[in-house]
Parts: structure tokens; C-alpha cells; sequence
């Protein structure tokens, strides 16, 4: 019965008349176009320009040094030079870019904002360093053009690195900033302040910064672990100074108080831009007056308390509006500000107004001085963390804890404020 029920097949398939026919199959392959036959006597006439790249630089001496005589002339005489004509220090210089029928004029980055890239050893080290501790640094996420300085010093103690606490995630949007933002960022880790603890135990460093990405999916704002952290280092290295860059809290200054009281000795906090600036520069949950109450609050939660804010320029900002926002911070009593270049990390960020020029840097922290500030750094590769203000700080919070007056910090021969701020 099973034997006379017909095979199924496709209800819209033709009948099966002949079966496929079986091709042979060859062992070598054809081509529509056959390859020309290689003859290993014939070789490709060497080129001028692979012969100069092969005599050439390292890549360590390309990145290092400023080229040579010999490479710097054209390849004929109808190229251009390889090396752009010689400038003064502050000329800065324009490019054209684009399509021939519509080009535009660019800004080239100025000599004084161009930095190594990190080669040294030490940088690898401790590199490695916090990636085994899952560790995060402003360095890395904010791309700070300083981290050859920072960490490649001649070794470990002599380096610094600002260790960012709580990830790598931001719940703010600030349009100067490359940390990365989301609404639910990952939970904390709660190992993260002995693991921070431990690693700069490990360095033996005399001074360290520690900052935080925004946190406003956590009802404190993540300062119970900001100051968790801060007890830990205090425990593991007493003699450690720290230096804490905090957020606003969403403007809740009883977190202020919680941080500010956990032992640090510096509490800082960015206003970034001028008042005017703020909406357009800063998220829109961030303020400048609200900045201005986190200082003023930090100031007065302990006697002695150094508050420092750090102020890009280049954003489009007028002398008046920097007089009015440093007579502000004077108000306050903010101890240190800083001043440096703002340099956009991608297009995605807003762009750069002007490129600021170290005199006028010089001419902004001789101002801030006359002021009353006790410390300004000012230069265009100048950042909040940057350790060239480090030993001014450290030397005086020393000398007050050895009950020294301030005052005569800068004639005891121990710091040259003005050797330290040129050479940052």
C-alpha cells in the first residue's frame, strides 16, 4: 500500500524528466582574465619616495623630534616642503581644506598645544596598573594632552594620575566633555575604594586628585562613596595629601558637607566658563551660582579648607565677563584658580572660539594674583589636575600643618610659583 503512494514535491515545481547531469570537475581553476606569468627576473623599479621612507626616522624620533634638514626638502622641485615655513611662537596658521570649489579656512593647532604622544615606560606601568585594579582616570576619558607629563616621569613616585571614581559613565551632557553620559549607567562598584586605596598605596605618591563623574541616578550623588574613598587612602597612607574634584550634587549642600568633612585637603570644584557661557558650555542642570555655593560651602565646612575651581578660555568669552566671574570666586574666598586652553576632544563637541595665547595666560594669572588668590595656574596645556600647581599646594598645606605662616611660603626658597607655571 506504502509503495503506490507517490513521492511529494514543490506544488508549483515543473516535472522531473531527466535526471541532473553529473559535470566533471576539474583540478584546476579558470579565470575570465588569466594572470600574466610571473617572471622572477623582472623587478618593480624601486620609488624615490619608499627609498627616503626606509632611510627615515624612527617612529620615536618622528613623534620627538623636530625634523631633520635632509628630510625636510621637497622630493622635486615641484612639490611643496614637507615642513611648514617658520613662525613666531604665537603666529598661529591657517590651512585650506575641502573640495576645490569650496574650500575653507581652518585654524591649525598652535606649536604650544602640540604634546608628545606617551612612549615611556612608566606610562605603560601604570597603565597596566589600573587596568588590573579596574581603575579609571580623567586622564584617559577626558583625552588630557598632559598624561605624557603626568605619568611618564622617571618613575612611579614622581608620577600622578587623577583617578576618576564611581566608572566611566556620566549622567550629564556637558558639550566640552568626552566622558561618556547615559541616564542608567552601570551600579557602583563597591570594591572601588580599596582597590583606589591599594593602587596608590602601591605608587607611593605624596599627592593625589580624585574626581567622579556626575551621578544623579543615586539619591546622594555618590558622595558617601566619594568620602568612603577618601577615608580609605587617609588610612592607608596618612601622609598622603588629597585633593578632591567634585561635583555639585544637584546643589543638595549637605553632601558637600559629608565629602568635604572625610579628610581631604583641597576641595575643588570647576566653574568651567564664564556665568554668561554657562547655559551653552555646562549641562543644563549645572549653574554657575550653584558652583559658586559648593565652593562657599566647602569653604566654611572646616577651618583651613584650600578651595581651588579651575576656567577654560577660548570658548568665546569677554575680558569683562573673566573680571566679573574672578571678582565672584574673590567673594567667596576661593583660594586657587587655573586657567587653560579649551581643545575640543571631537566634532561632536563644540568648537573652539580662540586659540588663547600664553602671554595673555601670563597676563590672567599675574591678574588673578594681584587679585588676592593664593595660587594661579595659567598656560594653555593647563588643567584642574595638572600637577604643576601639585607642589605649590603641597608645600603650603604642609607648611600650615607645621603652623607656618602661609605668607612666607614663596620667599622660603622651597617653590618658584613662576618657574612652575611656565614650565606647565
Amino acid at each position: 500500500m506504502a509503495s503506490k503512494l507517490p513521492r511529494l514535491r514543490c506544488l508549483y515545481s515543473s516535472p522531473i524528466i531527466n535526471p541532473p547531469t553529473a559535470y566533471p570537475i576539474s583540478s584546476s581553476r579558470s579565470f575570465a582574465t588569466e594572470a600574466p606569468e610571473h617572471n622572477p627576473s623582472i623587478r618593480r623599479p624601486p620609488t624615490t619616495f619608499r627609498d627616503r621612507l626606509n632611510t627615515g626616522p624612527s617612529f620615536t624620533e618622528f613623534v620627538s623630534s623636530p625634523p631633520s634638514a635632509e628630510f625636510s626638502t621637497p622630493l622635486s622641485a615641484n612639490d611643496p616642503p614637507l615642513t611648514d615655513p617658520p613662525t613666531s611662537d604665537e603666529t598661529l596658521r591657517t590651512a585650506l581644506v575641502g573640495p576645490a570649489n569650496r574650500k575653507r579656512q581652518i585654524t591649525r593647532l598652535p606649536t604650544w598645544l602640540q604634546t608628545p604622544i606617551p612612549t615611556s615606560p612608566n606610562y605603560k606601568r601604570i597603565k597596566s596598573d589600573l587596568r588590573g585594579l579596574n581603575l579609571h582616570t580623567v586622564c584617559e576619558e577626558a583625552r588630557c594632552p598632559n598624561i605624557n607629563d603626568c605619568w611618564g616621569g622617571s618613575d612611579k613616585s614622581a608620577a600622578t594620575a587623577t583617578i576618576m571614581l564611581m566608572g566611566d559613565t556620566c549622567t550629564r551632557g556637558c558639550r566640552f566633555c568626552s566622558v561618556k553620559t547615559s541616564r542608567a549607567p552601570p551600579p557602583l562598584d563597591p570594591h572601588e575604594p580599596e582597590h583606589t586605596a591599594e593602587a596608590l598605596k602601591r605608587w607611593g605618591l605624596g599627592y593625589v586628585v580624585l574626581t567622579s563623574v556626575d551621578r544623579d541616578d543615586l539619591a546622594d550623588g555618590g558622595a558617601r562613596h566619594f568620602a568612603e574613598t577618601i577615608r580609605k587612602i587617609k588610612h592607608k597612607a596618612p601622609g598622603m595629601l588629597v585633593e578632591a574634584l567634585t561635583g555639585d550634587y544637584a546643589g543638595d549642600l549637605d553632601m558637600v558637607d559629608l565629602v568635604a568633612g572625610s579628610g581631604l585637603d583641597v576641595y575643588a570644584h570647576n566653574v568651567e566658563t564664564v556665568e554668561a557661557l554657562t547655559p551653552m558650555v555646562r549641562d543644563r542642570r549645572a549653574t554657575f551660582r550653584q558652583s559658586l555655593r559648593v565652593l562657599e560651602r566647602a569653604k566654611g565646612a572646616r577651618e583651613g579648607m584650600i578651595t581651588k575651581t579651575s576656567v577654560m578660555l577660548g570658548l568665546g568669552e569677554t575680558e569683562e565677563q573673566i573680571w566679573e566671574m574672578l571678582r565672584e570666586l574673590r567673594k567667596i574666598n576661593a583660594d586657587i584658580v587655573t586657567f587653560g586652553q579649551y581643545m575640543r576632544p571631537t566634532k561632536r563637541h563644540m568648537p573652539v572660539h580662540t586659540y588663547v595665547t600664553p602671554s595673555v595666560f601670563e597676563t590672567w594669572r599675574q591678574r588673578a594674583l594681584d587679585m588676592g588668590f593664593l595660587y594661579c595656574a595659567s598656560g594653555p596645556l593647563v588643567r584642574s589636575s595638572y600637577k604643576a600647581g601639585e607642589a605649590f599646594i603641597e608645600n603650603v598645606i604642609k607648611k600650615r600643618k607645621a603652623g607656618r605662616d602661609v605668607s612666607t611660603v614663596e620667599q622660603s626658597g622651597g617653590i618658584d610659583t613662576k618657574r612652575i607655571v611656565q614650565n606647565a
